[in-house]
């Protein structure tokens, strides 16, 4: 089974709903873990947005990439185009993808579902990828 690392700079939104995507449409065929540059809180904004389709990730964590071997996956991804802050081992895995979504922190709650969208749709596509 391919092991996923999502990464954003504070692992709070984006890479928590990913997170959450990836476990739920990608049950029994990748595992996943998200982290961050650094540390800090799973965003209650992005628990509601997520809840409100079904899939809770309130049992999720904010941890530090420091935490992770990188050996350890065969993809990562970057949500937030903090690929270029990656230390390298991070970037050479098989898959790496930046996907420079927008921030939805601090921003109205469209924002938040916009991102969650482009999110869902974005981990629908690299679960094709790791299974092909």
């Amino acid at each position: 089974m391919k092991k996923v690392m999502f990464v954003c700079k504070r692992n709070s939104c984006r890479s928590q709903m990913a997170e959450g995507f990836a476990k739920t449409i990608g049950t029994g065929k990748i595992e996943v873990t998200s982290s961050g540059l650094e540390s800090s809180r799973v965003h209650p904004t992005a628990i509601q947005v997520m809840e409100e389709i079904g899939i809770n990730i309130t049992d999720q964590t904010s941890d530090p990439l420091s935490d992770f071997d990188a050996n350890n996956y065969d993809a990562v991804i970057s949500l937030c185009g903090c690929g270029v802050n990656l230390p390298q081992e991070w970037v050479l895995r098989d898959i790496f993808e930046d996907w420079e979504l927008d921030d939805p922190d601090g921003q109205p709650l469209e924002t938040f579902h916009r991102v969650r969208d482009e999110i869902k749709e974005k981990v629908e596509a690299l679960i094709k990828k790791l299974e092909a």
